[in-house]
């Protein structure tokens, strides 16, 4: 009988395929030193979306966690790590400096094995990566990437196809020391499976070691390990509840059960096993699993997501409350990848395919390409599998102003000047920082967040229950109970009815979102400068013209005024769908609306002209000064104030830059500050000009959708 040797990817693979990786490490580490107790002795134990996720959400050092898992794990296992070819851990792609201190680093914190791959299968991204891996103590596992396509699809992803890029492979004479064919979709059937390592194994031998990871997502993971296994696999990637199953590996029981009465064994203690899945689930019972980690997804094979990838970006769907786009989304996935030139589904190509297929969505087919995909169809990542589609590539180049080439990336990145070390010492010097080679390390691959962490400034972002409850339950206990607020009622003005709903800070008056603020007493004259406008006759006059913009995308659902209507500051002019939020646009000018530049329905891109206003001086200081006086004897307004305006942030977010300070003047269209959402950099801009009041953000914030960042005086 023939033992199938396992590596345990609970602790890497699972935690990101099951959490997105929000999972503090002091809550799965005790398993860790458990599992080795109980005699497993090779852990997936960090890299891959692990190493940025623990400083992006935990607010963890990736090295300590690296640390801290070599002595739980002991000093005999051997801990793999995931690494992305001249990426290493990063989205973007490296220099060779990092390179090179990525295979060193690594080594220095307990890491004995590396597996590496390119989501492009452009074995020359595989070459000096594979050398520094050797060349640093390590073993170098090298990885070719797999998926499968839907029907008709070209023949992109085929056993031929893989048994091709294994050839290469050879013929570069690069250094490994196993090979492993990686479905991180789980998307290949299980006859191409059985195909390809069938063929790989009659190339390379009966000594050479071959291993297979895939995920259950399509419901086929457990088949295709059973046909690897037949067709002559050493080694298979397998996790344990909750972190198995689903979008993560097989469980190492469901295994275990499908091998018994076959001539292969995973020589386990499976009551032990199961031992340890109850402890897990136990250590694990406070973090909200996503429901679409724990299921089986028929359709991935017609948009290839990783298991990782997809709970990622369904997490952040759920931050910016937008998840009911999902399935939009995935579906352009199809589009998306196979006008990208059939790169595999897997990070960060995966990450770029869903961030295109988001802006399909939100913008329309093409109207914006991200950074990410237009530099992959446009040759920065390396070679695709098939030419990228001539139209998108003309876009790309369009939008992104970039040329396309068919240099190496590598040394591309080596002649630039904003890649490598020079330019991470030069990040911690700008922040006074020690410029050790993990801080180095760290300013090169997670640049902005990065340097966000080591100065302190990050805060974690993680989804336990107990935390959501506990601050339900202080917040109920802060005020008694005749005193605290309703969630929602219902208001009436004189015969008319209004459905009032609170939510952080908006207020939601039948079904239309708006932002708030309260202050103690009556403010007379902020009242009378932004109430209805006077009579004609009490007007002075025309001061200019003025153009609004939008400082968001999204689509308008609504639109309240027409030309010619009279508009007061903080008046309601349209309403805007953004990221699934409907966000009032609201007037920062009085005056009369000259001409209406959109209607309802139409799709609005930052900065696009929404109307012309005629500005208004609001009345002459005896007419408010008059309004004051009616409203409160008791609390006479002072004369001669300034309207207020909000700047609110259109998506939800961390605040990665600030431009503006308090005092500073802002104009139409400036950029107030840089938020990152869906893993991409958006800024904020301006929709009025005047001197920021107040800003109610710092570098380092989780922002709402709808959350004011700034209080502008006009």
């Amino acid at each position: 009988m023939k033992k199938i040797d396992f590596m345990l990817t609970a602790f890497r693979d699972g935690l990101q395929s099951a959490y997105g990786a929000r999972v503090f490490s002091k809550d799965y580490l005790p398993i860790v030193k458990a599992c080795a107790e109980a005699g497993i002795g090779h852990f997936e134990s960090g890299g891959g979306a692990l190493f940025q996720s623990s400083f992006f959400y935990c607010n963890e050092n990736a090295f300590d966690v690296m640390d801290a898992f070599r002595e739980a794990a002991g000093p005999s296992a051997n801990l793999q790590t995931l690494a992305r070819g001249i990426n290493v851990v990063g989205l973007d792609s490296q220099s060779s400096d990092v390179i090179r201190l990525h295979a060193q680093l690594f080594k220095k914190h307990g890491v004995t094995t590396i597996r590496n791959f390119d989501a492009l299968n452009d074995v020359q991204n595989l070459i000096y990566s594979g050398q520094c891996i050797v060349e640093a103590g390590l073993k170098h596992e090298i990885a070719i990437t797999m998926m499968d396509l839907p029907p008709g699809s070209p023949s992109a992803h085929t056993s031929e196809f893989y048994l091709h890029v294994l050839k290469e492979v050879l013929d570069a004479d690069i250094p490994y020391h196993s090979l492993c064919f990686k479905d991180a979709t789980g998307t290949a059937r299980p006859r191409m499976v059985y195909e390809t390592i069938k063929a790989a194994r009659k190339l390379l031998g009966q000594d050479a070691r071959i291993v297979f990871h895939t995920h259950e997502t399509a419901g086929t993971g457990t088949l295709c390990y059973v046909s690897a296994i037949e067709a002559g696999a050493d080694q298979v990637d397998l996790s344990m509840a909750p972190l198995s199953g689903g979008t993560s590996q097989p469980d190492i029981v469901t295994l275990w059960h499908a091998l018994r009465g076959s001539d292969y064994s995973l020589d386990v203690d499976i009551h032990k096993i199961i031992i340890l899945e109850e402890m897990l689930k136990e250590a694990l019972a406070d973090y909200m699993l996503p429901p679409e980690a724990t299921r089986v997804e028929p359709l991935i094979p017609f948009f290839p997501m990783p298991g990782g990838a997809l709970t990622a970006n369904t997490q952040m769907l759920r931050d910016n409350n937008m998840l009911d786009k999902y399935p939009e989304v995935v579906t352009a996935m199809g589009d998306v990848v196979a006008k990208g030139g059939f790169g595999t589904a897997v990070t960060p190509v995966s990450q770029f395919y869903f961030q295109q297929a988001f802006n399909n969505v939100l913008y329309g087919p093409w109207k914006r390409i991200s950074e990410g995909y237009g530099k992959i169809v446009l040759g920065y990542f390396g070679k695709t599998p098939l030419p990228p589609d001539p139209e998108v590539v003309r876009i790309a180049q369009q939008q992104l102003n970039l040329a396309p080439t068919t240099d190496s990336p590598l040394a591309l990145n080596d002649r630039n000047p904003n890649k490598g070390l020079a330019a991470a010492a030069a990040m911690l010097e700008s922040a006074n920082l020690k410029k050790t080679d993990e801080n180095l390390f760290i300013a090169a691959t997670c640049l902005d967040k990065g340097i966000l962490f080591l100065k302190g400034k990050a805060k974690p972002n993680v989804r336990k229950i107990s935390d959501a409850a506990q601050a339900r339950d202080a917040a109920a206990s802060s005020v008694s109970t005749s005193e605290k607020p309703a969630d929602a009622v219902t208001v009436m003005l004189g015969n008319k009815a209004f459905a009032v709903k609170f939510s952080k800070n908006l207020v939601i008056v039948n079904g239309t979102a708006y932002s708030f603020q309260v202050k103690d007493g009556i403010d007379a004259e902020a009242v009378a400068k932004t109430a209805t406008l006077p009579k004609a006759s009490e007007l002075p006059g025309v001061n200019e013209t003025r153009f609004v913009e939008s400082s968001f995308s999204g689509r308008v659902v609504k639109v309240q005024k027409k030309a010619g209507d009279k508009v007061a500051v903080g008046e309601t002019v349209l309403i805007v769908n953004s990221m699934g939020i409907e966000i009032p646009i609201n007037s920062p000018y009085s005056g009369i609306i000259q001409t209406m530049f959109i209607m309802q329905g139409d799709m609005l891109e930052m900065g696009t002209a929404l109307y012309r206003v005629n500005t208004i001086a609001h009345g002459t200081v005896e007419t408010v000064a008059r309004a004051a006086e009616a409203l409160t004897a008791e609390q006479p307004a002072e004369l001669g104030g300034t309207a207020m305006t909000q700047i609110l942030s259109p998506i939800a977010g961390l605040v990665l830059r600030i431009y503006k300070e308090p005092g500073e003047k802002i104009s139409i269209g400036e950029s107030l500050l840089v938020m990152e959402s869906m893993k991409m950099e958006r800024p904020v801009n301006s929709t009025v000009a005047g001197v920021i009041e107040q800003l109610l953000v710092k570098q380092g914030d989780l922002v709402d959708a709808s959350q004011v960042l700034a209080i502008v005086r006009l």
